[in-house]
């Protein structure tokens, strides 16, 4: 079971040289020369919002800066093995300072560490705001507010390039989109019963991003989210079964993956507007 820490300590593990508050503190990693290099996962018990260059990725598209920016929640587990030391800066926020704007973006709920590449003029627009926030920090009465507000404003410039990068990259997320596709056309395969209901982590985990990335990436580009596919690849395995087999209804229902008919029944009744039996019926 991964370590946990809170943000005086995880600093102290990394070797920044920290105060001892657990609400919010920014560091500017080049003023540290002997930062932690290698980690087993350890779980974080607060918000790291950190704008980083001279890491071992490459850019996906060849207009990026080298810069870029890894956000991670409490609960989040990580683990690295770097090569040489980051520079840049990071923000750390106690989850009660954070949690209800957090909450109004998804990205936040990127589980695998997905980087955000920057551009030239997105990388200069967030590392003014990590600037003034550090300098805001390195007064001896800071307002925790402004930290606090500038976070929040590099979270929703977040948003907005996040978009950015989903069509930046969108030859490899068309790869993502058509493999979740193909991955579906197996699951509801003709001769393929399913032991249980699929959910959209099995789907993310094969496409190795997090629930919540991969969900972002599934609408953005077909404009329906993963469960709301899954639910229509189930009435379409449904109503083929049922128009094309002679297995009861209750067969039909274990077969895709439904614990109780009923439930198979008021599922399909809340897609198509009417019952199994009606649709059989007609």
């Amino acid at each position: 079971m991964a370590k946990s820490y809170n943000i005086p300590s995880f600093l102290k593990y990394i070797n920044v040289r920290c105060s001892s508050s657990d609400a919010i503190q920014v560091i500017h990693y080049d003023e540290h020369e002997n930062l932690l290099l290698k980690s087993p996962s350890v779980e974080l018990e607060f918000y790291v919002i950190a704008i980083k260059n001279n890491i071992a990725v490459q850019p996906p598209v060849e207009e990026m800066s080298s810069s870029c920016l890894f956000l991670d929640k409490p609960g989040n587990n990580m683990e690295w093995d770097l090569e040489h030391p980051f520079i840049g800066y990071g923000i750390f926020v106690n989850p009660k300072l954070l949690d209800k704007f957090a909450k109004d973006y998804t990205f936040t709920g990127y589980t695998r560490h997905e980087a955000l590449f920057l551009t030239d003029r997105e990388s200069k627009v967030l590392y003014d705001l990590f600037i003034k926030a550090y300098e805001e920090y390195q007064r001896e009465d800071f307002s925790q507010d402004i930290l606090v507000s500038y976070a929040v404003l590099i979270l929703s410039y977040t948003q907005n390039f996040y978009e950015r990068q989903f069509e930046s990259r969108s030859k490899v997320y068309n790869k993502v989109v058509a493999d979740f596709y193909k991955d579906l056309d197996w699951y509801f395969g003709k001769d393929n019963d399913i032991d249980t209901f699929p959910t959209v982590a099995y789907f993310a985990d094969r496409a190795h991003l997090s629930v919540n990335y991969f969900g972002d990436v599934i609408k953005h580009f077909t404009g329906q989210s993963p469960i709301e596919h899954i639910h229509q690849y189930i009435i379409q395995s449904a109503k083929a079964k049922l128009r094309d087999t002679k297995l009861t209804i209750n067969e039909i229902a274990y077969s895709l993956g439904f614990e109780y008919p009923t439930y198979f029944t008021r599922f399909f009744r809340k897609k198509t507007g009417i019952s199994p039996k009606v649709f059989r019926n007609q």
